[in-house]
């Protein structure tokens, strides 16, 4: 197993998690993304910025891991006070990122998250097809293990 934290995500090392776990064996796993800013605080309060946000960090989880939105095939969404108007911010970004076709994906409604504040997380599982690199280290990453 090949951990990954991108140098532009917070640490997760003090929260006890790795960002991304490549297994190795085709299989990615993406550590839920909220809308952290640089020391893994709650960097925007209202909810659509926090999503957007949420997927900026996906992106970034997968593109360290040598992926993108293209190759994730399960997501999970986790949604404070969760209502229609928040569906609707949702399925907007959800529609934007995967132009239609989104992968399988629950939704949960939760009444809180792992810090106050926090009203959206997004974890995901990615498929590295054959044929499409592994990742390595390069800039903004660190293997193996937590960034220190």
């Amino acid at each position: 197993m090949n951990p990954i934290n991108p140098a532009e995500l917070h640490d997760p090392g003090p929260f006890g998690y790795t960002h991304v776990v490549d297994s190795g064996a085709g299989l990615v796993a993406i550590a839920g993304q909220y809308a952290s800013d640089p020391l893994g605080r709650v960097a925007v309060a209202d909810f659509p910025a926090q999503v957007k946000l949420a997927f900026e960090h996906l992106g970034t989880a997968l593109r360290a891991a040598g992926l993108d939105h293209r190759d994730v095939i399960r997501l999970g969404t986790y949604v404070v006070d969760h209502d229609a108007d928040r569906l609707a911010v949702l399925g907007t970004h959800v529609n934007a990122l995967w132009k239609g076709s989104p992968p399988a994906q629950t939704l949960l409604g939760v009444s809180s998250l792992a810090m106050p504040g926090m009203l959206f997380e997004v974890d995901a599982l990615a498929v590295r097809r054959a044929g499409s690199a592994t990742a390595t280290p390069g800039p903004g990453q660190s293997l193996p293990g937590p960034r220190r």
